[in-house]
């Protein structure tokens, strides 16, 4: 019960620090495979080079191309001039909610989220690459097309209300993003030619992060180290806190040990004065009305009878 408040602390601090050295090496490694990855220009001797490694099949790769649809590609629903070949629906509610601590802090509730999905290459200088299982990415860049926003008008029966129930709804947000046709995009993953002569790029078997993006591979590399440096920073600081609530607890440890054996040091001591004193009187003649009216033997204690256990003692054996 004394350590609760410093434990809790530890504990929070502890699941903070392990995501954050989780995400410092996610970072870190996905950083040496991009650059470890060799650039493949998309061209009629890309298929070549693929078909002469083992399996045919390249574990990481980076690859640059325009987005082609393979088949009929997706109509914006709020702009159909605009197609793509990935599409996100987000209808996503906005709210004010009473926390446990009785203040009013925003939140927010996803309600209904659709992907739409139509076959799609990378094209370049007429050659193609197949994408597949582009949800899986790590990272999918794709276009907002529409993001609206409407707000609720509440009643004095809804203020009533949720006032009671401590939920109140600001309004409505819907999203579209899009992956559009013609967009250019960098794609990190494994390279494989398939039976039929087609080149597929799919999420990497080893685990490897895939990637569908479109900043070139150099604006990557440099997005991921600025969040690993982030990571690392919070890496420290949290560490830091860990250490020092690590150090209130052990502080705090060694003062109530300190003061149980100084409390244990000092009955020690006033048996030890107690037991001498007793031996001096034993020594010397006692008139018999500052002996103890049980046992006839020990002094009286300052007013007091003796010690219980040799009272004890006493009684039973006049009783026997």
């Amino acid at each position: 019960m004394d350590y609760i408040a410093e434990a809790v602390a530890l504990g929070i601090d502890s699941i903070i620090l392990a995501t954050c050295i989780r995400q410092y090496y996610k970072n870190k490694n996905a950083m040496a495979m991009i650059q470890g990855a060799p650039y493949l220009t998309i061209d009629k001797e890309l298929k070549e080079i693929v078909e002469t490694h083992p399996e045919g099949r390249l574990s990481y790769v980076s690859v640059r191309g325009t987005i082609k649809p393979i088949g009929n590609p997706i109509v914006s629903i709020n702009n159909p001039t605009i197609t793509g070949v990935v599409q996100l629906l987000r209808i996503k509610e906005h709210v004010i909610q009473r926390s446990s601590t009785g203040f009013w802090a925003d939140s927010e509730r996803v309600i209904q989220e659709v992907h739409n999905i139509t076959p799609f290459a990378l094209e370049n200088k007429g050659m193609v690459i197949e994408v597949c299982d582009p949800l899986a990415a790590d990272v999918l860049d794709m276009d907002v097309i529409s993001d609206k926003f409407q707000p609720t008008v509440p009643s004095v029966i809804d203020h009533i209300w949720s006032f009671f129930a401590g939920v109140r709804q600001r309004g409505i947000q819907s999203t579209e993003k899009m992956l559009r046709r013609g967009a250019v995009i960098t794609g990190i993953g494994e390279l494989v030619a398939g039976k039929d002569g087609t080149l597929k790029l799919q999420p990497p078997s080893n685990g490897a992060p895939f990637y569908l993006t479109n900043m070139q591979v150099n604006s990557l590399i440099k997005k991921l180290d600025g969040s690993k440096r982030n990571y690392g920073l919070l890496c420290v600081l949290f560490g830091t806190v860990g250490i020092f609530v690590t150090a209130m607890i052990i502080r705090k440890y060694l003062k109530i040990k300190t003061e149980l054996e100084e409390q244990i040091k000092r009955k020690k001591q006033l048996e030890e004065s107690r037991r001498e004193r007793r031996r001096i009187m034993r020594d010397e003649d006692v008139p018999e009305n500052q002996l103890c009216v049980v046992c006839k033997t020990n002094p009286k204690e300052v007013n007091t009878v003796c010690p219980y256990h040799q009272v004890t003692q006493q009684v039973t054996i006049k009783i026997m």
